[in-house]
């Protein structure tokens, strides 16, 4: 693959997107090893970072085009239709992608044969996801902060306080999956004093969070009659399921939904693959709640953009050594020292690489080494 010497920084166009892909001080170690940096002119004013501090980092600040044109472009969510024309067989793609929620991107990318790697399938030996970990935890904190507020009646909610008071019982929260967004929404709540029932099909996974729980926490193995029988008691339902690069699974279909009382909230975070709650549809921060049934659905697709200077700093601080690698290395030597890359690639030259993406997209896929070569 052609090598890389430019990297290009555009600014977010998806609708609420204030992140940016890289803070001044990546661009400083970037240019310290030599590398091109291209921003684009006010990519980083929605996280409070002005165009002074990329250029005096180092940075070329540059229109949108130019900063596509580089050789890498780092971004922060999938490409947007208007973007579609950037794509091209020599650009590698670093950001998120959630393919299995956005076939239209990944048709796309395929067209134009483009190389893409994915935040959120980078995966390391032990299973965790190192790039997807910051933006999920931030996530689950916000689902909770997000349902305690429309619980809230001026804002079309129960009328409940998520903590109850004395002599009144608290709301109960029902979690579905203790990964890292259902643990920090889990906890969250907890200390909230919230009545909280956190579901995971993993015993082992339940058992390692035992030393971390506090409050009124109740971990729970989940199955369907266990989700049948808690999602009517909830006030507050979190969706918090993760497939690795597919579409999350539907845990709550339409009927369950409608067994919720009146008020109560459902905030799917897995929406961004897709939802895990039938009567889910994505939203946005500017009008991020649809009522369906009497019940008050908040699923935003990039929830972690709603705090994007506190999201943009967890976010590099991440990204920062694969970015390096990948443009000091080169691709095919990157994925040599950093193995987890491989399960990165989600298309190469027109093929789909990532085994979960490929199932969703209805597609067969490719070994990323045999498009490496």
């Amino acid at each position: 693959m052609a090598s890389i010497s430019s990297i290009g920084i555009p600014r977010e166009i998806k609708r609420d997107e204030k992140r940016v892909a890289l803070t001044p001080d990546g661009v400083r170690e970037l240019v310290s090893v030599g590398l091109e940096v291209r921003v684009e002119h006010g990519a980083g004013a929605g996280a409070g970072i002005h165009d002074e501090a990329f250029t005096q980092a180092g940075a070329q600040l540059v229109d949108c085009e130019t900063a596509w044109a580089a050789h890498l472009v780092v971004k922060v969510k999938e490409p947007q239709e208007q973007e579609f024309q950037y794509l091209r067989s020599d650009l590698v793609l670093f950001t998120y992608l959630h393919l299995a929620a956005y076939p239209a991107v990944g048709k796309a990318l395929l067209n134009a044969g483009c190389t893409s790697i994915a935040y959120e399938t980078v995966q390391l030996e032990d299973g965790s996801l190192p790039l997807l970990a910051p933006m999920s935890e931030i996530a689950g904190r916000l689902a909770t902060q997000a349902g305690a507020y429309l619980l809230e009646k001026p804002h079309g909610g129960r009328g409940v306080l998520l903590g109850g008071c004395t002599g009144v019982k608290p709301a109960r929260v029902v979690v579905l999956g203790a990964g890292t967004v259902g643990w920090n929404a889990a906890r969250i709540a907890a200390a909230m004093d919230a009545e909280v029932l956190l579901l995971d099909r993993s015993p082992q996974r339940l058992r390692s969070l035992e030393a971390q729980r506090r409050g009124r926490l109740v971990s729970l193995v989940s199955s369907r009659g266990l989700i049948e029988r808690v999602v009517p008691t909830a006030d507050l339902l979190i969706g918090a399921v993760l497939t690795p690069g597919g579409r999350a699974p539907t845990l709550v279909d339409e009927q369950l939904v409608k067994q919720m009382r009146p008020g109560s909230v459902i905030v799917d975070v897995a929406i961004d693959q897709g939802g895990c709650i039938a009567t889910s549809e994505e939203t946005t921060h500017t009008e991020p709640v649809l009522e369906k049934f009497g019940v008050q659905h908040y699923a935003v697709g990039n929830m972690p953009g709603a705090v994007p200077f506190t999201s943009t700093e967890a976010l590099v601080s991440v990204t920062l050594p694969y970015i390096v690698t990948i443009a000091g290395r080169g691709l095919s030597e990157a994925v040599t020292e950093r193995p987890e890359l491989l399960s990165g690639l989600n298309t190469i030259e027109g093929s789909v690489c990532h085994p979960g993406v490929a199932k969703a997209l209805g597609l067969t896929p490719r070994h990323p080494m045999a498009c490496l070569r």
